[in-house]
């Protein structure tokens, strides 16, 4: 009898987990003959396409870079960029750059790393792009999960969730890439920071229009593009936190400029103006100021992001944002 009734258990377990198992949609299966979409942390249905297909926005994967001193193209002093050291050497990554490929594979230092960005949440995190101890390379799948960019891995054609550097989908289903500290900082500070330090230059061969911005005004919106979640507050949902590893809570630029500088778990939180929006006017360099929040701890370079509220508080529901 008991051999029968563990039976008829592990039957119903089955059956149960047949009935709720997803089913990815034909056309992802046709474009992704590669990944195991058996292997899912997500509901299949929060995911959204962006509009362009894989690849569609394509990643840097041979980037050139030459020195602060030697460029031919100077961007303006108040121009984002994501900035990062590893050994004492430095690189800076134009966003007006990043806005129209998303991904930068690159090797620097030793380290293979990926450069990313995604301008629907304004998340900028480096990634170490290696999985499982091997290098891989990343490219954009075309989808979006909470307005965010979702990668993929060539090696598995894993699916990564980039605001978490955790995949989502595929072979490698809950691992999480290693961040590394970055800034994201006006070109002007890099510069005076770090003036032999090396910044990526665009190519000609994609035929991108690279200094303009194609989401003109999208940081003044009310309501973020492609997100179907409710935002309660506190302030806009597109106003940008500073939201640092290793702390459940994220602090608005409105608070940082208001309190800073200060101390909270170790960090040092500071503020400065000076670096324009790349969501604000077409022309990247003419964006509003929006100021520069920086963390350090003992005086290095955190590892810290700065979304937008929308899309930090989608990602840590129940986390308290501070804002005046």
């Amino acid at each position: 009898m008991k051999t029968l009734l563990a039976a008829l258990a592990a039957a119903l377990t089955l059956a149960a987990t047949a009935a709720t198992a997803q089913t990815a949609p034909a056309a992802w299966r046709a474009e992704w003959p590669a990944t195991d979409f058996s292997r899912s942390s997500v509901e299949f249905a929060e995911i959204l396409s962006g509009g362009p297909p894989k690849d569609g926005i394509p990643a840097i994967d041979a980037p050139a870079f030459q020195t602060v001193a030697a460029l031919s193209t100077r961007p303006a002093d108040r121009e984002p960029v994501i900035s990062i050291e590893i050994g004492g050497q430095a690189r800076a990554y134009p966003v007006a750059i990043l806005m129209w490929h998303e991904i930068v594979n690159d090797s620097f230092a030793g380290t293979p790393i990926a450069v990313t960005y995604c301008p629907l949440c304004n998340s900028g995190i480096v990634f170490d792009r290696r999985v499982g101890g091997e290098a891989t390379t990343f490219g954009t799948t075309g989808k979006l999960r909470n307005s965010d960019l979702v990668m993929y891995d060539r090696a598995s054609q894993s699916w990564w969730q980039q605001f978490e550097g955790r995949a989502i989908i595929g072979k490698h289903m809950g691992e999480e890439l290693v961040r590394l500290p970055s800034r994201f900082e006006p070109f002007g500070e890099f510069a005076a920071r770090h003036p032999d330090g090396e910044v990526l230059v665009a190519s000609n061969r994609f035929g991108r229009s690279y200094g303009a911005n194609p989401y003109e005004g999208y940081d003044s919106l009310r309501q973020p593009f492609l997100y179907d979640g409710a935002y309660d507050g506190p302030g806009e949902p597109l106003m940008r936190v500073v939201a640092i590893e290793g702390l459940p809570d994220a602090w608005s630029f409105a608070y940082v400029q208001a309190h800073a500088p200060f101390e909270v778990g170790g960090f040092r939180v500071e503020w400065q103006a000076g670096q324009a929006s790349a969501l604000d006017t077409r022309q990247i360099s003419e964006g509003r100021d929006v100021g520069t929040v920086t963390v350090t701890m003992g005086g290095q370079t955190a590892i810290y992001h700065v979304p937008f509220a929308f899309a930090f508080a989608a990602f840590n529901p129940g986390a308290t944002i501070f804002h005046d």
